[in-house]
């Protein structure tokens, strides 16, 4: 029996705590059962929890999920986060806590140790040096593993038990080696399921056993299915969860209408894509005799059925958003909730939380009030369907009210306009997709003043409500964009330069609407826009208002879309106080930035391999076709376009450039030839031809069209 530790004074307790958390063998436990780990008596209970406490506050020691962490002392600061790994090798931590350090760290590839993408990790930050790409720091140890198994695409088959695949979550320099189990057969374009055996390390490879084949590259009905397990994403529903949704029934219930503000005599409708099914949000506006604007924004009022720590709430935070394919859907909800009972339908009772504002002729806000009720609404419109009707080409009897929303956006529009908000937007394309998964095409999506009246008025709803529950004095959830790194905007100011825009030396951050606006004839705005994204800082979740740059608010939340994203649904309980007290929001807002970034990566992962499957598609059909494209990138080693109607990214290396002998000259950013004198610059329009598709790697090659006129060919000696 092991005699336990009694009487101690909270210095030789915090002792017994650090021996025992800086344990190679110690795996991160709660303070509960770190107690019983290091054997001490019931009485040592408050000298514990203030030895704990002391730690904590000296930074020894750090608390994350419930769970006690080491943090190694040193001349460098140590921090814990979570890796974003780069294909490439490299990557970034991002830092539990903001307030000790509020930048990312930028992880060079050679000091990665053996981490992958979304591991918590512990890194040490250099605080004297830093790169083009921010503070550096290399990576101590590896806390929690974000993956148990990995997939991939097998390209090489050695014998009969060791293969080659293709592990993106590895990145493309940790040594892998691959074996296939006795049971299982492979062959090269299998994309499989990878046991991790042993994870490796700078002198280790990782190796991994082939657990399951969920399919062969070639067949695209596999995609979403591939990457869902890639990326680890919930897919289909608990069965006890799904009782739970069925349980509601299908229509809304008498009793569910008490104290509810009955909003049914307002005319509301709903604006959405034409394939959407799950319908958050319905508008209603009028105007009054003094030209008074009365606006509703009426969200589904989802948590009156997903309560907190119910079975279905405990999945929505699971998955913390929906995620979207090309054709396909992964809910945070199931479909009794997401596509029905929630979904504001034409023509049937649903409940909502409704923001209703009353605005004076200017767009100026009078007043505003937020309350639960229930609507009816009038008419489920695509944005497509709407713009035919503002246009005059299809008549309604909502048009006099669609042309009311679109004075009332202008108006807003320009409010944000005037107090810095940066206004652009960037091109669209949607995907075509058969019931195999196959792509048939493309079609072009354009953000008309539909998107944009939707937009503006989503955008009010969400700043009042973040307004209201600030005044209250609520801790809550923001939607928080930090200002970008100063020399990420010089940059940005140097590439608009190159696109021939007046920008001078001494602009900062207040010029930038102003230099969208000089942008908007140039046929470099998707570029310029592109570039700015790439500038910026992610806008994030955090129980911390560091306000929006990109909106110029000072507060401003998520609320609009509670059938799919966790956030909203959080902050419709918050106004309504039906969260528990001891909710840990910083927990949830941190889960939900996470989960936010993982589908946004198996998204782009889909769409990607969608538009390689349409190349290669068209490809076969014609080997000689060139497709148009625009510079957007120039690199000494080549340059990088975008394909105009896929929007998809592609890469010219200098070999496949005209034959002569290119020069990379750094300061206007082109490439030029030394004997033909023929430039390359950004925004240069481009003709180019496929050589290969790749989808294992998610690769295409290309080659350029030589102009009819271009300098005569001379040999390169290089």
């Amino acid at each position: 029996m092991v005699k336990r530790k009694k009487g101690l004074s909270s210095q030789k307790c915090a002792k017994l705590i650090l021996e025992c958390i800086h344990k190679s063998s110690y795996q991160p436990i709660t303070a509960e059962e770190l107690f019983i780990e290091i054997h001490l008596s019931p009485s040592s209970s408050s000298t514990f929890q203030l030895a704990i406490h002391d730690l904590l506050k000296s930074n020894q020691i750090c608390l994350r999920k419930k769970k006690l962490y080491p943090i190694r002392q040193g001349q460098e600061q140590i921090l814990i986060g979570t890796l974003r790994l780069h294909p490439k090798g490299f990557g970034f931590v991002i830092p539990d806590e903001r307030t000790k350090w509020p930048q990312d760290i930028f992880i060079p590839k050679n000091s990665t140790e053996s981490a992958i993408d979304a591991d918590l990790v512990e890194v040490a930050v250099n605080t004297h040096s830093s790169s083009e790409k921010g503070p550096e720091g290399k990576i101590l140890s590896i806390l929690k593993r974000a993956h148990t198994q990995l997939a991939g695409t097998i390209y090489a088959v050695h014998s009969t038990r060791e293969l080659a695949a293709h592990v993106p979550l590895l990145g493309n320099n940790k040594p892998t080696v691959i074996r296939s189990s006795p049971s299982i057969s492979c062959k090269i374009g299998d994309r499989v399921i990878l046991r991790v055996d042993e994870w490796g390390s700078k002198e280790k490879p990782t190796i991994c056993t082939v657990s399951q084949i969920i399919g062969n590259i070639i067949d695209p009905s596999c995609d979403v299915t591939a990457t869902t397990l890639e990326f680890n994403l919930r897919s289909d529903f608990p069965e006890n969860v799904l009782t739970e949704a069925k349980g509601f029934g299908g229509k809304v219930r008498a009793p569910d209408l008490k104290n509810r503000r009955d909003l049914t005599g307002l005319t509301c409708f709903t604006i959405d894509p034409d394939t959407a099914k799950d319908f958050d949000d319905a508008l209603s506006l009028t105007k009054d005799e003094k030209g008074h604007f009365h606006l509703g924004v009426h969200i589904a009022d989802v948590a009156h059925y997903v309560k907190s720590n119910s079975l279905l709430d405990q999945e929505a935070f699971l998955r913390a958003n929906s995620t979207y394919f090309p054709g396909a859907c992964i809910p945070m909800l199931p479909e009794e909730l997401s596509n029905q009972l929630c979904s504001l339908k034409a023509r049937v009772n649903r409940l909502t939380v409704s923001v209703l504002i009353k605005m004076d002729q200017d767009g100026k806000i009078l007043h505003f009030e937020i309350v639960r009720s229930y609507i009816k609404s009038a008419k489920r419109f695509s944005y497509f369907e709407a713009k035919e009707v503002l246009d005059g080409k299809k008549k309604n009897v909502h048009a006099p009210t669609l042309q009311l929303m679109v004075e009332l956006c202008l108006l807003l529009k320009k409010q944000r306009q005037e107090r810095g908000s940066i206004d652009f937007s960037l091109p669209e394309i949607s995907l075509i997709i058969d019931e195999n998964g196959l792509p048939l095409g493309v079609k072009k999506i354009e953000y008309d003043i539909t998107h944009q009246l939707v937009e503006e008025f989503m955008l009010k709803a969400n700043e009042l409500v973040a307004l209201e529950l600030t005044n209250r004095g609520k801790q809550l959830i923001y939607r928080v964009h930090e200002e970008p790194n100063p020399e990420n905007i010089r940059e940005f100011f140097a590439l608009a330069r190159t696109f021939g825009l007046n920008v001078s030396s001494n602009s900062t951050f207040k010029d930038i609407p102003e230099l969208f606006q000089q942008a908007q004839e140039s046929p470099f705005l998707s570029q310029l826009s592109i570039a700015f994204i790439r500038s910026m800082k992610l806008a994030q979740y955090s129980t911390e208002n560091m306000g929006h740059f990109g909106l110029c608010l000072e507060h401003y939340c998520h609320f609009t879309s509670p059938i799919r994203r966790y956030s909203d649904l959080i902050i419709q309980r918050l106004l309504f106080n039906e969260e528990p007290k001891e909710l840990d929001l910083k927990e949830i807002a941190t889960h939900c930035s996470e989960q936010e970034r993982i589908s946004f990566r198996a998204e782009n992962s889909v769409l990607i391999l969608k538009k390689l499957r349409l190349l290669e598609k068209e490809f076969l059909k014609d080997p000689l076709r060139y497709h148009a494209a625009i510079v957007t990138k120039i690199k000494p080693f080549g340059l990088y376009f975008e394909l105009t109607e896929l929007m998809l990214e592609g890469f010219l290396h200098i070999s496949e450039l005209e034959d002569d002998y290119f020069i990379f000259d750094e300061r206007s950013s082109i490439l030029k030839g030394r004997f033909t004198g023929h430039v390359h610059r950004l925004g240069e329009k481009v003709s180019v031809q496929i050589v290969r598709i790749d989808l294992i790697f998610l690769e295409s090659r290309w080659m350029l069209k030589q102009e009819q006129n271009s300098p005569k060919k001379r040999k390169r000696n290089r």
